[in-house]
């Protein structure tokens, strides 16, 4: 594993407006250690002129500086954290951005997202219940799979489902933030199980999380080449009928009309109507905005 810290010239990337339920992305890092196989910002580090996502980490370390500058010119809006990475890879043990990052966020007043892997973000706990008594505080867990097998194959560098659902657990009792699970990407014949689908949505149920947000797999760019040359040599007996099921003149539809037909009933058995219950927290937290 390679690091290099970086000066970076900004810290907030604009987004179209619409396009997202966020205005800006915030990314900490370049690059992610957690080497999801399916992981579709691979791209994004041609811009670095590297091709090793995985295998170099770029460190932004002045993010907090330069997002602190731009929180004092830009127009506010709602911040997602890690658009191409994950604010809490590895690194982030020692690199340490976070703390400064959400210091800022809390003297700003800002909502944000994050969307993370990994239960070190338990760490700044304090910060994220302070923020979150502010402003808007959405933070949801991404959990594929409960088979720790193929979790381990398909997110090498990440901790187990459990401990995520651990995580969003207590921020669920310990601050006012959302809590959710990004049920994605779920992979044909690897994660589309009934059984694995729906321990997902029972667990998500028995935190009391505020949403599930499922989603299928897509496959990309480079993305798509180094997806079929980890299940080749980790799931040989699944690889051609991806490769199948992916290719470009595929008709996917019945396979995804079946699939949500059964992912709106789990939704039902659930209660995870979660549109409702995230807009009436929300609302509720309106009030925020005056003090």
């Amino acid at each position: 594993m390679k690091y290099t810290h970086i000066q970076s010239k900004t810290a907030l990337h604009k987004l179209r407006p619409g396009r997202l339920p966020f205005d800006y992305d915030l990314n900490l890092y370049r690059g992610c250690a957690h080497g999801c196989i399916y992981c579709y910002a691979m791209y994004s580090h041609q811009y670095m002129e590297s091709e090793a996502y995985f295998d170099e980490i770029f460190i932004k370390e002045n993010i907090a500086e330069i997002l602190e500058k731009e929180l004092h010119t830009k127009k506010k809006g709602k911040i997602n954290l890690g658009g191409v990475c994950d604010s809490y890879q590895p690194i982030e043990v020692t690199a340490e951005l976070m703390p400064n990052v959400l210091k800022s966020l809390i003297k700003h007043k800002t909502p944000i997202v994050i969307s993370t892997k990994s239960d070190l973000l338990l760490r700044d706990i304090e910060l994220i219940k302070e923020l979150s008594e502010l402003a808007e505080v959405n933070i949801a867990a991404t959990i594929t799979t409960m088979n720790e097998d193929i979790r381990k194959k398909i997110e090498p560098g990440t901790v187990s489902s459990e401990r995520r659902f651990q995580m969003l657990e207590r921020l669920k009792k310990e601050t006012n933030a959302n809590v959710g699970v990004h049920l994605m990407p779920i992979i044909p014949y690897l994660t589309d199980t009934r059984e694995n689908l729906e321990e997902i949505y029972r667990r998500a149920n028995e935190i009391e999380a505020d949403y599930v947000l499922p989603g299928i797999m897509y496959l990309r760019g480079k993305t798509r080449n180094v997806f079929f040359e980890k299940t080749e040599k980790l799931f040989p007996n699944e690889h051609e009928k991806l490769k199948k099921m992916y290719a470009y003149k595929y008709d996917r539809s019945p396979y995804k009309k079946a699939l949500y037909t059964y992912i709106n009933e789990l939704r039902k058995t659930y209660g995870f109507n979660h549109s409702n219950k995230i807009d009436k927290k929300i609302k509720s937290n309106e009030q925020l905005k005056l003090f």
